[in-house]
């Protein structure tokens, strides 16, 4: 991963001392609630709810054993013990006091840690596929263009206040998006063009939200040499043009939309002609440095598998999770394991720091002490070898981290919604617990298969309902929780917004329909037809029918 250099570290000590000095000015009245407000949002700091809630950057969702217990001691010390793993691969605490977080800056700093940009109009976190770089079917490894894209856009004045908040992600599998760069407002596709030289496919204008759309191709193929400039010529366009006026309409996808991606790529191209060849250039130097941040660890070359296939034909909840937790590696004899936040009667995406401290030590013991976190809120040991993989199974099972659900109804996205956040309209976490006690039973979770279920507390979408298989949103109406039920969205193979089932529902009848939608399924399903599979070829109105009779 990369390692902070001196001037990295200087520019976030430099931001800690800011912020300790603004903040002792708003606690003693010399800065207004208005001025304050800008610079707490630049440092991850909203005001929710009950309490204040700080947003920590983990940039393409990489975290080192070192970082994840520096995390685990300020939940102890300053939070309520636990913290949660968000859709864009961050951290959030719910519960630190305002006056305690130049401290908590303080700490994170010391391992290369910092909520800069987690929130304002700015350049937020960019993320990619959590098995990046150890994904068998990527053409190369997207993080050090992570990187490279977080060093450009981190404190570049020019990005600072956009018209609205601004996501990028990175993706190197071809033929499926893992990254879900289609509901970006920039998605780059790493590509190789006929004489194997590596380029971008560039796209923009998708995003979530209010007005849900995937994104248009601008840039068919960028050199790699390019590809800031490109960058930074789609984000002067949008900065020019964007809406200033109104925030729900202030987002690039709505200026994509307005003008045409023909047009926006003709003003684009117009940008990018003064920008080429000009400092924003990468070189193959610098490329080279940031790559050798990502080469790759010290894999063993003797690892036997003989007793991994005897655990595995013996016994069967160790296949299962096997099965179901583990992917495919680059490395012969090595295997990518998912930690699965999402057991019964749990938050979706919280833990501990008891539990942080121990998956800590399990990275250390396993997987090189990596960790990396995924916007389906889970958290991955992305290297192990085959012969680790029955011990580390029963250390994970004991610490609830091993329920065999990944891809699962009940591996469901959720954010925090109305028990925590002051903007959702409605609770989202009481929601997937019942759905989880609904639907408990693991056998009949595996014969459903692939299923995405997803729910956001307000139209602002972090529980990213939109391109879940099934997506659930919560409204206000006249004061009272309802939720509102979209099919048919996608974030796998290709990003597509889900459609609007009809009518929303009552708290206490959400379950149970998702239960009819489930029957439907199961009844119109062909064998071993995935749900999304069903559903696109029976179509949405089966489903109404089913729904409202």
């Amino acid at each position: 991963m990369y390692v902070y250099q001196e001037h990295d570290q200087q520019l976030l000590e430099e931001r800690v001392a800011q912020y300790r000095d603004q903040t002792r000015r708003y606690l003693a009245g010399e800065l207004s609630e208005d001025e304050f407000l800008a610079l707490r949002l630049q440092n991850g700091l909203y005001v929710q709810r009950y309490a204040p809630m700080m947003r920590i950057a983990v940039p393409y969702g990489l975290l080192s054993s070192t970082q994840l217990r520096r995390l685990a001691r300020i939940t102890r010390t300053y939070d309520k013990g636990f913290c949660h793993v968000s859709t864009r691969q961050n951290i959030q605490l719910n519960w630190p006091a305002l006056e305690d977080v130049p401290d908590i800056l303080a700490e994170l700093a010391e391992v290369q840690m910092h909520g800069i940009q987690t929130s304002g109009n700015c350049i937020r976190n960019t993320t990619t596929d959590e098995l990046a770089g150890v994904n068998p079917e990527e053409i190369e490894d997207p993080r050090p263009w992570c990187e490279i894209i977080r060093q450009w856009s981190t404190f570049n004045p020019e990005f600072a206040y956009l018209p609205r908040k601004f996501k990028i992600a990175v993706n190197a599998v071809p033929g499926a998006d893992p990254a879900i760069i289609g509901v970006h407002d920039i998605g780059v596709q790493v590509v190789h063009n006929d004489a194997g030289e590596t380029g971008f496919e560039v796209w923009a204008g998708g995003g979530l939200g209010r007005t849900p759309m995937t994104g248009a191709v601008i840039g068919e193929f960028v050199p790699w040499q390019h590809l800031l400039s490109y960058l930074e010529a789609i984000l002067r366009v949008y900065n020019k043009y964007g809406n200033r006026d109104n925030k729900y309409k202030a987002r690039i996808k709505i200026l994509v939309k307005a003008l045409g991606a023909d047009k926006y790529r003709e003003l684009v191209e117009q940008e990018f002609a003064e920008l080429k060849d000009g400092p924003m250039t990468l070189t193959e130097a610098e490329v080279q440095r940031i790559q050798q941040c990502f080469t790759g660890q010290p894999y063993r070359t003797d690892v036997d598998s003989s007793e991994l296939q005897a655990r595995l034909a013996d016994n069967k909840a160790f296949s299962r999770w096997y099965h179901t937790n583990t992917h495919a590696h680059k490395q012969a004899g090595y295997r990518a394991v998912t930690l699965t936040l999402k057991k019964t009667s749990r938050v979706p995406g919280d833990i501990t720091h008891e539990q942080l401290d121990a998956v800590a030590d399990l990275a250390d013991t396993y997987s090189f002490g990596e960790v990396r976190n995924s916007h389906q809120q889970n958290m991955v040991l992305a290297d192990v070898a085959d012969s680790d993989l029955f011990t580390l199974w029963q250390k994970l099972d004991a610490l609830g981290f091993a329920t065999p659900n990944l891809g699962l109804l009940t591996d469901m996205v959720c954010c925090p919604g109305g028990d925590l956040c002051a903007l959702a309209n409605a609770k989202s976490i009481p929601i997937a617990e019942a759905i989880q006690h609904r639907f408990s039973d693991l056998d009949y979770l595996h014969d459903l298969g692939t299923l995405d279920l997803n729910i956001s507390g307000c139209m602002n979408a972090c529980g990213h309902h939109h391109i879940g298989h099934i997506g659930i949103l919560g409204v206000d109406k006249k004061g009272k929780e309802f939720y509102q039920v979209t099919l048919g969205g996608r974030g796998d193979k290709f990003t597509r917004v889900g459609e609007k089932l009809g009518p929303s529902f009552e708290a206490d009848e959400i379950t149970d329909v998702v239960a009819k939608i489930i029957d439907l399924y199961v009844e119109k399903r062909h064998e071993n037809e995935p749900f999304i599979d069903t559903y696109e070829r029976i179509g949405m109105d089966t489903f109404k029918e089913r729904i409202y009779g």
